[in-house]
């Protein structure tokens, strides 16, 4: 029997453990369909990471088994089953990047690598019934609403077309590969691979590297490959800031004991979630000092100090995405490592010329350049009411209510979406999940055929989302980071607590939506 712990009405003291109980104990009971109309709705989740997952396991929970989650990849977990450089590791704490639901006792560090969290995804699929709704190696190509049935055609690129009710977009933000645009990169000789599609079957040791992009993945697998080569260069564009990284391992002993007792692994995650929560609107001067000064003494551990300089940002902690780091820093002060700041000019066919008219041979081109994180759902067709184009829609920059509903799709919920980045992700997730459940609750108490979301009600969502995005000061400095569209409308970051985001998405105001009964047809 699982212990639900209620919630306080005070933000200062929420408790956000939902579920208690030690890794392998059922928390979610999935029975016989609650659905109140007695229509058993088709519904369609696009992607099997956390997002897809976290849906799945909710519908399930709320009785809705009529459900496929599909997939383009071979396995669950999206990116982390995707993405497989060496090192990589999440930046949100083990303890609060896990599902409330299914809380892991057995993280084996702060940060869990790569290989822990995809276990924990493969695991978590498994225990709450997901496998058999799995359609894996199928990629959605497009999405058509037809506003006579009101349903969705969905279209694969393995030709196999889908038809369905409720459409579940939860392939997030980190989908297609953002390759950099630099003359003559088609041309080179060697080996060029993405660092989110790391080539495993390329040997590196004794090879010579470039890395193109000094960000989040290659702060994680630089100092991992610098031992085995013979010579890395780094071509950074902008400095980002990197705090020294708490990693501590968690020994058998003391796994043991949280296994033992979830009280104490639900305090644990506690005290994350309320650190964590208290620092992401980058708000108090404070923590920004304290993260400042942080980030400038890791900063020392470079021996030279030319080197310093150029790792030193020009912009405020928070304005470009604070990174952690141990051993990025000490990484450059081997002789065979070099940064490169001064832009680059074009790739040769043998290695990479910069902008101040050195060629540099190397035999080997890593992009760590990351995703074109501003397309969403557009990255596939998608058109809605009166043949309505997703690409038209979002004509300057996506957008959402909630980040969940764009006026004129109806029966269409995004996961991950617009300006729903920030903090732990698998909370956000969870809680666009019960978002979703909540309406589909709705839907079938009134017997509707479809929702959407007003478009007064977006717009006015909206614009005062962009004005509190506008009050966030580190963010409105000169960045070059991917927050923003060439417009300058910053579609991707939530600007307040996860705390926040979860209260407006528990709010409860069906005066928000558009709706129709139409006719409803059993599947």
């Amino acid at each position: 029997m699982i212990a639900a712990r209620p919630k306080s009405s005070s933000a200062g003291d929420r408790t956000h453990i939902r579920y208690l109980g030690p890794l392998g104990q059922e928390h979610i009971s999935v029975g016989a369909n609650q659905q109140t109309s007695g229509r058993s709705r088709r519904i369609a989740i696009i992607g099997a990471g956390p997002g897809g997952m976290a849906a799945g396991i909710k519908l399930r929970a709320a009785g809705y088994e009529d459900f496929v989650i599909i997939e383009k990849s071979a396995g669950v977990g999206g990116t982390w089953y995707n993405t497989r450089y060496p090192g990589l590791t999440c930046d949100v704490k083990s303890r609060l990047y896990s599902f409330t639901f299914e809380p892991n006792p057995r993280w084996s560090r702060a940060y869990a690598a790569q290989p822990e969290i995809l276990e924990y995804m493969d695991m978590v699929a498994t225990k709450y019934g997901l496998r058999p709704h799995l359609r894996l190696g199928s990629k959605v190509t497009a999405a058509h609403w037809n506003e006579a049935d009101a349903c969705w055609r969905l279209t694969t690129d393995d030709e196999q077309e889908l038809t369905v009710d409720v459409l579940i977009a939860a392939q997030g933000m980190f989908n297609e590969l953002n390759w950099p645009e630099i003359e003559g990169l088609q041309d080179f000789e060697g080996t060029v691979f993405h660092a989110s599609r790391w080539r495993e079957d390329h040997e590196l040791k004794g090879r010579k590297v470039a890395v193109i992009g000094s960000a989040a993945s290659a702060v994680q697998f630089i100092p991992k490959i610098a031992p085995d080569v013979e010579q890395l260069y780094v071509y950074q564009r902008s400095a980002p800031w990197i705090a020294p990284k708490v990693d501590d391992a968690v020994d058998e002993a003391e796994q043991l004991a949280l296994a033992q007792d979830p009280i104490l692994t639900a305090q644990k995650r506690d005290e994350i979630y309320a650190e964590l929560d208290g620092r992401i609107t980058f708000s108090d001067p404070k923590l920004l000092a304290a993260a400042t000064e942080a980030g400038l003494k890791n900063i020392e551990s470079l021996q030279d100090q030319e080197l310093r300089e150029k790792f030193t940002p020009h912009v405020p902690f928070g304005c470009l995405r604070p990174l952690i780091s141990n051993e990025y820093y000490p990484t450059f002060n081997q002789d065979h490592v070099e940064l490169v700041t001064s832009g680059i000019e074009r790739v040769a066919v043998n290695g990479i010329v910069s902008n101040d008219g050195t060629a540099r041979e190397v035999d080997t081109i890593i992009c760590a350049t990351g995703y074109q994180v501003r397309k969403y759902l557009s990255a596939i067709k998608v058109t809605g009411r009166d043949g309505l184009a997703l690409d038209d829609a979002w004509q300057h920059g996506p957008e959402a209510y909630l980040g969940i509903m764009t006026a004129g799709f109806p029966n269409l919920f995004m996961m991950y979406g617009p300006n729903t980045n920030n903090g732990s992700i698998l909370f956000m997730l969870e809680t666009q999940a019960d978002f979703i459940v909540a309406q589909l609750r709705l839907m079938d108490r009134e017997n509707l055929a479809w929702i959407d979301v007003r478009r007064e009600v977006m717009d006015d969502y909206n614009e005062k989302l962009q004005d509190d995005l506008g009050q966030v000061e580190v963010w409105q400095a000169s960045c070059s980071n991917y927050y923003r569209t060439p417009e300058g409308r910053i579609v991707t970051q939530w600007p307040h607590t996860m705390t926040e985001y979860e209260m407006r998405c528990q709010s409860v105001d069906d005066s928000r939506f558009e709706t129709d009964r139409g006719i409803l047809v059993d599947a």
